[in-house]
């Protein structure tokens, strides 16, 4: 009947192809009683769900296990969102057209801490309670894992556990403890009790706070020393060994990124201080080229995708990816499959691998300066002089590139008017690069895009203790910037400050801050990183009928405060962050850890060998 009521409302919205199913390389398993049914759920509409490599990797991993089937969930869009409730239709997975609700697990991926509201609308679809404390044995085990889970605490009392780091293998740990589950008929308790002594799996339940009176933690701890004081991230040791997809789902609508990817290394040895993946997911850990190469083209022929990306946190650092790219080119030229890098690094390798691409197809260009001057450069540790960017442009603009996209942060620490500037003189000196070319290898006018985007302290940087701009100072330094920009071959982009501060106050939030999220919610916020839907004064109501102050979240934090992610080992010490933090305010350059080793300690505490 489920399955009758959701066909008669597919045809009275936007883009049913988000919720029809059967696309190819979909997985179908019979339903039988001893089945695991698994609900991975990404916040966010289909188009940026079927996006998120993420979800691909584990998608497959847990299918692969033959009693567990894992199916997919995605938030509706607000058309269909409406006809489900007028119709009492519950929120169902993809594959099976299931309510959520008879599920065993739900699992949702936090990519991004403004989806916390549409996670409560997903569950509220099915009738799950919010809180873990108000749900039943009959009620699914919900879950959640990614980059914002190393700091689950505004979250705490909404998720039963979280899973730390890497997921491919914990994931199937869990699995099977949930099996033994099922076998021994445990309760809920007694199952989380067992999975908190799993290593990268943090239960909240078992974990109490307390607070001083200025607000800050006095406390934190397991409330039975069965339990561990700190949860260390999971990570896959050997990348050519781990579990990756190649018969990837393919959609019958175009989605956010329409490609096949291949995922060539974790990790980044960079050491730019903003940043919190180049952090929490080390050590670096390469693929061969040769798995590279194989693995794509089973992708691209089990997918029938044109064009390829390799992803990575900073893909041209891949110690034989010239080989690679050529390799591929080499494989891919007769089927016109071209390859697409993320954002470039800005130097000569990235001119001889452009001169790779381009002989398929050229595909987009940005780079990522980060700041506008040298000394903001400096302190953010990116590791990028102006002759290089200067160099890289004047080589793109030579090889026929007439569009390039560069890439800002507004609001660094210690940044000044001066700093905001040098990203306007960056981009009249693209414009004038473009102008030394010779006009034989022009291609059509120059356009260079501006695009900044508000800066948020994230846990487990240096950063993670400076004071984050306010709105007000933000749109000061936006409008500053817009007021100085007059070159018409330049377009500036920059980024809603509200949502920016809001994602900032829950990037560094403690416990206290679910309320607000369920508060909100109830004020009518859903899908907040969409700029038309974003709800800044019920935010702030929801704030205010909570009692609770959301610059309080957004100050600087001394040294010797307990942070609300203290009990979440990444494996990089608070020695090095505090180092890098004071680098940073001296304007200190640290070395690429390829270089030499500079003494995080994820050699010591987390691999216990040399990276």
């Amino acid at each position: 009947m489920l399955k009758n009521k959701i066909d008669d409302v597919l045809y009275l919205v936007e883009k049913p192809s988000r919720y029809i199913g059967d696309e190819i390389n979909s997985i179908r398993k019979d339903i039988r009683k001893d089945l695991i049914r698994f609900g991975f759920c990404f916040p966010d509409v289909y188009e940026v769900g079927m996006s998120h490599l993420g979800s691909h990797i584990i998608y497959g991993a847990l299918n692969e296990v033959e009693d567990v089937y894992c199916e997919r969930v995605y938030m509706p869009w607000i058309d269909l969102e409406q006809k489900m409730r007028e119709r009492d239709i519950p929120l169902f997975t993809t594959e099976t057209r299931t309510d959520i609700a008879d599920l065993d697990m739900l699992g949702f991926t936090l990519q991004y801490e403004l989806s916390y509201t549409n996670i409560l609308n997903m569950m509220d679809l099915s009738n799950i309670p919010f809180k873990s404390a108000d749900r039943t044995e009959e009620h699914p085990i919900i879950m959640a894992g990614g980059p914002c889970a190393y700091n689950p605490e505004p979250l705490a009392e909404i998720v039963d556990f979280f899973s730390l780091g890497e997921g491919e293998e914990v994931l199937v740990e869990v699995m099977d403890l949930y099996r033994e589950k099922k076998e021994n008929n445990w309760t809920k308790d007694e199952f989380l009790s067992r999975l908190a002594s799993m290593d990268g799996i943090y239960v909240p339940k078992f974990y109490a706070v307390s607070y001083n009176e200025d607000k800050t933690i006095k406390s934190f701890g397991p409330v039975d020393e069965q339990y561990p004081k700190t949860i260390q991230k999971r990570i896959i040791e050997d990348m050519n060994k781990a579990y990756y997809p190649t018969h990837f789902v393919v959609p019958y609508t175009d989605v956010v990124h329409d490609r096949a990817m291949v995922e060539i290394f974790r990790g980044c040895t960079r050491g730019c201080r903003f940043c919190q993946a180049g952090m929490i997911y080390r050590p670096i850990r390469e693929k061969s080229k040769e798995v590279i190469v194989e693995t794509a083209q089973k992708i691209i022929a089990a997918t029938g995708y044109e064009e390829l990306s390799l992803t990575s946190l900073s893909t041209l650092d891949h110690t034989d990816i010239k080989d690679t790219i050529i390799e591929l080119i080499k494989k891919n030229t007769k089927d016109v499959v071209g390859v697409s890098l993320p954002s470039l690094r800005v130097d000569d390798l990235a001119v001889e691998v452009l001169q790779e691409i381009q002989k398929i197809r050229k595909t987009g260009l940005t780079f990522a300066p980060e700041a506008g001057t040298q000394r903001m450069r400096d302190v953010i540790n990116k590791g990028v002089a102006e002759e290089d960017l200067e160099k890289t442009l004047s080589q793109v603009f030579n090889l026929g590139w007439s569009r390039v996209k560069l890439y800002f942060m507004i609001g660094l620490p210690t940044e000044t008017l001066e700093d905001l500037e040098g990203i306007d003189t960056l981009g009249n000196k693209s414009t004038w690069l473009y102008k030394q070319v010779p006009a034989e290898n022009r291609k059509g006018s120059v356009a260079v895009t501006l695009s900044t985007a508000c800066f948020v302290p994230k846990p487990f940087t240096p950063f993670q203790w400076f004071k984050q701009n306010s709105i007000e100072e933000f749109r000061e330094k936006q409008f500053y910037l817009k007021d100085k920009i007059k070159n018409k071959k330049v377009k500036f982009n920059y980024h809603d400050a509200h949502t920016s501060v809001l994602e900032g106050a829950f990037a560094r939030g403690d416990r206290r801050l679910a309320d607000v999220i369920i508060k909100a919610y109830e004020l009518g916020c859903k899908f907040d990183g969409w700029q038309e839907h974003f709800k800044y004064d019920k935010w702030m109501e929801a704030f205010e009928a909570c009692g609770i102050d959301p610059d309080f979240y957004t100050r600087e934090r001394s040294f010797d405060e307990i942070l609300p992610w203290d009990h979440i080992d990444v494996g990089v010490k608070k020695e090095f962050l505090i180092k890098e933090y004071e680098n940073a305010v001296n304007g200190v350059v640290t070395e690429d850890c390829r270089d030499k080793c500079v003494g995080c300690g994820i050699n010591i505490d987390l691999i216990g060998r040399e990276c």
